[in-house]
C-alpha cells in the first residue's frame, strides 16, 4: 500500500545550520518518532532501528537508510527500508529541499512516499495514511523547534 506525503516547514536558521542538521544522526535521531537508535555507518548510510505503534499494532522495525542525489545544502532523497517482523515491512524515500528565506531563516520543503505491507497493510489506507502523515509533522516539527531553538549542545541519553 502506497502513500504520498508533502509539506513544508519554514525554519528560523541558516540554510547551512538545516543541512549541517539534517546530516547529523545525534538530531536526526532525536526528531524520528520512535526512533531507538541511529548509527552513521557512512557519510551517506545509517542503520535505523524504530519502534511505531499504528492503530492496535506495535513494531519495532530495524532498517537501513541512504542519502543519495546530495547536492549540498539544498537538497538530498533519503530512501530506507525496514522490517517489523511479524507487522511486516515500510520502505519509503523522501526528498528534502532547502531554500533561504533571507539570511536567518530557511524553507524545507518535502515530498515522501512511503509502502507499507504485511500485517499492518491489512489496518486499512485511511488510517496508514494518517498516520504516516501524523508522523512526517511530527519529525518535521521537532526538527524545526531543535535547529531554530539554536540547541547546540548534544544530551547524552
Amino acid at each position: 500500500m502506497a502513500m504520498t506525503i508533502e509539506g513544508e516547514e519554514r525554519i528560523e536558521a541558516p540554510v547551512e545550520t538545516v543541512w549541517r542538521a539534517l546530516n547529523d544522526p545525534d538530531v536526526l535521531k532525536e526528531c524520528i518518532p520512535g526512533c531507538e537508535s541511529l548509527e552513521k555507518k557512512s557519510d551517506t548510510e545509517f542503520a535505523a532501528t524504530v519502534s511505531l505503534k499504528i492503530g492496535p499494532i506495535k513494531a519495532r522495525f530495524k532498517g537501513e537508510v541512504e542519502l543519495t542525489n546530495l547536492n549540498p545544502p539544498h537538497s538530498y532523497t533519503s530512501s530506507g527500508e525496514g522490517k517489523g517482523g511479524v507487522a511486516g515491512f515500510a520502505k519509503g524515500s523522501a526528498k528534502v529541499m532547502l531554500k533561504a528565506d533571507g539570511p536567518d531563516a530557511t524553507i524545507l520543503s518535502y515530498e515522501a512516499s512511503a509502502d507499507v505491507g504485511g500485517k499492518m497493510a491489512q489496518l486499512g489506507g485511511r488510517l496508514i495514511q494518517s498516520t504516516s502523515k501524523k508522523l512526517a509533522g511530527q519529525f518535521f516539527s521537532d526538527f524545526n523547534a531543535k535547529v531554530s531553538g539554536g540547541e547546540e549542545t548534544r544530551q547524552e541519553a
